[in-house]
């Protein structure tokens, strides 16, 4: 990935944040058809590594986990908040016209090599981890167990599980680092007048800087 100095985040927490809070990744593979590109929930694992490991789960019809070329590594990508910025945002704009649009975005790369797994208690464990973590916020959470055992044993056989031990881990927090104060308390007084939560994300991000 491209990444301007200014842009570089290198703080492995920060990153992890990221993937835990923006779980569905983009799994992407070389195969012999070329790229391809699976969106699934992943979860990331302390292994005792420097960076963890990703751990999914793929449909058993979904030929990317058949064809891959394992000596090439996978990559996940994980995007958080993004916004359009808008040149009007730059008082310089009034004064001499030589702004352009740009996009502000967060965006974390990890890539490490994927590792096919079949095991039927690894994948329970798998479904019954991303149950919780996703049901965690629901006033009556719904568990694996509350359905019965013979149908969660067949939908079991229809998938299967992912491990991307994560080799190379990049962050991108494109957030007007490159701007001066004048220019980026214009992009928060724009993002701020939107006032959606998707703009309001973003003037935080930029208020970090």
């Amino acid at each position: 990935m491209y990444i301007p100095r200014h842009n570089e985040e290198n703080r492995v927490s920060v990153m992890h944040s990221l993937i835990v809070s923006e779980p569905l990744g983009t799994l992407i593979t070389l195969g012999g058809s070329g790229l391809f590109a699976s969106h699934i929930p992943m979860i990331l694992e302390n292994d005792g590594s420097q960076f963890g490991i990703l751990k999914g789960h793929i449909s058993r019809a979904n030929t990317q986990w058949r064809d891959f070329v394992p000596t090439v590594d996978a990559l996940a990508i994980f995007a958080g908040h993004q916004h359009y910025i808008s040149p009007n945002w730059y008082p310089e704009t009034k004064e001499h016209g030589k702004e352009v649009p740009t996009w502000n975005y967060v965006v974390v790369h990890a890539y490490g090599p994927l590792k096919v797994v079949e095991d039927d208690h690894w994948l329970l464990t798998n479904v019954e981890k991303l149950t919780n973590i996703h049901e965690s916020a629901s006033p009556i959470p719904w568990k694996v167990s509350d359905a019965p055992e013979d149908f969660i044993k067949s939908q079991l056989k229809g998938i299967v599980g992912l491990e991307l031990p994560i080799r190379k881990l990049e962050g991108k927090w494109k957030v007007s680092q490159n701007r001066t104060t004048r220019e980026r308390n214009g992009v928060i007084d724009g993002l701020t007048k939107l006032n959606n939560p998707e703009s309001l994300a973003m003037k935080a991000l930029v208020q970090k800087i």
